[in-house]
């Protein structure tokens, strides 16, 4: 498994060691272990029942551990709660929006619970409601809005108090392709300000885009973190495709390379890899050295889907990830 310590010059924004949650005979979580560096997206990964929202609501102080510590923001948070929820934002897998208020409204409710003075709250709201595209519906009753609406207004009240770490439990559930790819460039001018994303998703592809590390949970266990790239080196079926266009050094090369699966009708070799940089360079000083130059190569390694399937365990569906 890819090491998950981090440089020792980043800050940390979320750690936790030994986290364990169950509920009566059933473990939700089992010691799980997290380094989050500030600034950056962190990709918690896992099939329904895993215990992804379980940790959230642990990690955010909605629910007490069992066991094991954690400090978020630099608190704790058994001892420091108030310290950890002043400094987060927490947006759930359900909208938290006033469907029978208006969108400006829900914001200066926001504004009040946060105690922000009257003038700075309106201040606030306005500025997160043209930077979320919802000046011109602001009051217009938010049950009238589309879920990509919902979505970017729930976001834009988790944003009132200024949270350097924010919570996001599968924040494009449901949304079309648009509103999530929206969502996604949301998410990466939150980090590029130096604001720390913990994010929960179901969506392979979502975490592919945006996450800079990512550990996938399994019955209860962290089965596997890392980059996107590191994880998929984990998973047997990498490899490296040559082809050529001349038979003769087709030829050659098949017959002097080991383990290569042979496509003779298109000219192709195939070499398992794990798509590291050192096999590469390796395969590449070989062909240098051999004097055999292949018209193309391409590096296969499989993808975030693969990695799931192979870490994962099928579990039962329940209200308590």
């Amino acid at each position: 498994m890819p090491s998950s310590v981090m440089p020792t010059s980043i800050p940390s924004a979320i750690t936790a060691n030994g986290l364990r949650k169950s509920y009566g005979d059933k473990v939700v979580l089992d010691s799980i272990d997290l380094h989050i560096p500030a600034g950056s997206v962190f990709a918690l990964l896992g099939p329904n029942g895993a215990g992804k929202t379980t940790a959230v609501k642990i990690l955010s102080t909605l629910i007490a551990a069992d066991g094991g510590q954690a400090q978020v923001a630099g608190h704790d948070i058994a001892g420091e709660a108030q310290g950890v929820r002043g400094a987060i934002g927490v947006t759930g897998q359900f909208s938290a929006v006033d469907g029978l208020i208006t969108g400006e409204e829900n914001m200066l409710l926001m504004a009040d619970l946060h105690h922000l003075p009257r003038r700075e709250g309106r201040r606030v709201t306005a500025e997160l409601l043209e930077r979320f595209d919802l000046v011109d519906a602001a009051r217009k009753p938010a049950s009238t809005y589309s879920g990509g609406m919902r979505r970017r207004l729930d976001i834009a009240m988790t944003l009132v108090g200024s949270p350097r770490i924010i919570f996001l439990d599968e924040p494009t559930t449901g949304l079309d392709p648009r509103s999530r790819h929206n969502m996604w460039q949301i998410i990466r001018e939150l980090v590029s300000g130096g604001v720390t994303v913990f994010l929960t998703t179901q969506y392979l592809e979502e975490a592919d885009e945006l996450a800079d590390r990512i550990a996938v949970l399994s019955d209860g266990k962290i089965a596997a973190e890392g980059s996107a790239e590191e994880l998929k080196r984990l998973i047997p079926g990498g490899h490296i495709r040559l082809r050529f266009t001349d038979p003769a050094t087709y030829q050659a090369a098949a017959s002097s390379l080991r383990e290569t699966t042979r496509d003779d009708d298109a000219l192709t070799l195939q070499i398992p890899s794990d798509g590291s940089q050192r096999e590469l360079r390796s395969l590449l000083d070989w062909l240098d050295s051999a004097g055999i130059e292949a018209d193309e190569l391409t590096v296969h390694t499989p993808d975030l889907d693969d990695v799931f399937f192979a870490l994962t365990t099928r579990q039962p569906k329940e209200t308590t990830r």
